[in-house]
């Protein structure tokens, strides 16, 4: 018998029994749809945490001055004070494999506007950190070299201060007040969102020269720290080897000492949470698998049904010459056509159900083609799997009991 007439019988068969069809197949669409929306919910908060951490700079490494023991107390990170500019200076000068730098200073304050105020972060830097951070403005310009050069008190704010500050207002040359010192603002940065190491709001800053915080409201002559861009992804560890032998040698630390200063590579960051995003979303295709698994289950348990209801019809297809080959085919034929119809209306599950997601929840999905392929191979495969037992038992049935059966 070819497969075309086996595949007219089984669809009649399924046809007779529509309602029972149709609960058959519910198990195997649920499952189809649900491991496509938790794979894309997966593949979603992927990218979005991927394309977090690239915000925060092009390649960037992360250079800070490092704790120091008093008295057998170890204080926090920022506590040396051995960082400076030439050591910036001496990172683009011998890091080959360094693109960019930036110092930074940074301390919070109060910052007023008319009858309005916030208390947010001011960071200390040069036009460098504009490139290094690859965060360009979305109004007005950044500050220059020469603004740096003669300390002067212009600012760049970050859109959570525009938005708590002036509202509706154009803030590009408008005066604002940090700790009782007058800055003009000469430019808006474009919204970055909340950063991907901390979950910290990127937006709630002011960006002003160097030399002004130094000089006119922290009195440090020490840097913070150092952002670094190396020239590609690929050479940030050879950055950070480079920056780590450097300061060492620029610093005197003896072979064995700690460092006072340390080096972080966002890569190592983008590769953490590459893994742990890969680990849930694998964690959630598994839990939407045991669906698939309820539902072959439901399959074989139908199709053994069905052998008992059949089982006349297959001994008087046994006896006009049906071989046990034909009959086997065809019970497995009708456990891969339920587990395929079911896949198929899965996948239009699991689309709906992503889109559901994206528009009510707002939450990052990515529907991911390679998912839906294996949706459906996994799908048919479980057709064969549990179709293959009631196939096999309808094949081996004695025709002449089959013939007296009642």
């Amino acid at each position: 018998m070819d497969l075309m007439s086996i595949l007219r019988i089984a669809m009649r068969a399924l046809a007779r029994n529509k309602m029972r069809s149709v609960l058959t197949m519910l198990g195997i669409i649920i499952g189809v749809g649900a491991v496509i929306a938790m794979v894309g919910v997966g593949q979603g908060a992927k990218e979005r945490a991927q394309q977090q951490i690239a915000a925060m700079g092009s390649n960037l490494l992360f250079v800070g001055s490092g704790t120091v023991n008093r008295g057998g107390m170890r204080m926090g990170w920022g506590a040396t004070k051995t960082l400076v500019v030439d050591d910036m200076k001496a990172i683009l000068r011998e890091c080959p494999a360094v693109a960019a730098a930036a110092p930074g200073d940074g301390t919070s304050a109060q910052v007023v506007f008319g009858n309005d105020n916030w208390y947010t972060r001011i960071t200390g830097t040069t036009p460098e950190w504009f490139e290094v951070r690859d965060w360009p403005v979305a109004s007005g310009s950044t500050f220059t070299q020469s603004d740096v050069d003669t300390a002067a008190n212009v600012a760049v704010i970050g859109e959570t201060v525009r938005k708590n500050l002036f509202g509706a207002t154009d803030p590009v040359g408008q005066t604002i007040r940090i700790k009782d010192l007058p800055f003009r603002v000469i430019g808006v940065l474009i919204p970055k969102g909340a950063s991907a190491a901390m979950g910290q709001d990127q937006d709630d800053t002011i960006v002003i020269p160097l030399t002004t915080l130094q000089k006119k409201m922290n009195g440090n002559t020490w840097l913070q720290w150092i952002m670094v861009s190396a020239t590609s992804r690929e050479t940030s560890y050879a950055a950070q080897d480079q920056i780590t032998a450097l300061l060492r040698d620029r610093h005197r630390i003896r072979p064995g000492a700690d460092d006072d200063f340390f080096v972080r590579n966002l890569a190592d960051m983008a590769a953490l949470a590459d893994q742990q995003n890969t680990i849930f979303t694998w964690l959630l295709a598994s839990i939407a698998s045991v669906s698939l698994l309820v539902g072959g289950i439901g399959i074989m348990n139908i199709m053994l049904v069905s052998v008992t209801e059949r089982t006349r019809e297959i001994g008087i297809r046994i006896a006009v010459g049906a071989t046990e080959q034909d009959v086997q085919n065809q019970f497995l034929v009708e456990a891969v056509v339920l587990s395929m119809i079911g896949g198929a209306i899965g996948i239009l599950v699991g689309l709906g159900t992503s889109l559901l997601i994206t528009n009510v929840l707002r939450w990052p999905v990515k529907i991911s083609a390679l998912a839906i392929v294996v949706a459906v191979i996994f799908s048919t495969a479980v057709g064969i799997f549990f179709g293959f037992y009631p196939a096999r038992k309808a094949a081996a049935l004695d025709p002449i009991e089959a013939l007296r059966y009642e």
